[in-house]
């Protein structure tokens, strides 16, 4: 297991973050990239707060 900094994190992201390079609604592909990332930390036993 690593060694993480952190136990909690918040996690602000932008709608226009989630548009991705559509500039309108949401981008699929930047939505599971974004969620893959997500996951990854989760699986750090560390806790994500999500704010949008």
């Amino acid at each position: 297991m690593q060694n993480v900094k952190y136990k909690r994190v918040v996690l602000k992201i932008s709608g226009e973050a989630l548009a991705g390079e559509t500039n309108f609604g949401l981008d699929t592909e930047t939505l599971d990239g974004i969620a893959d990332s997500i996951k990854q930390v989760f699986e750090l036993n560390v806790e994500v707060a999500i704010v949008v």
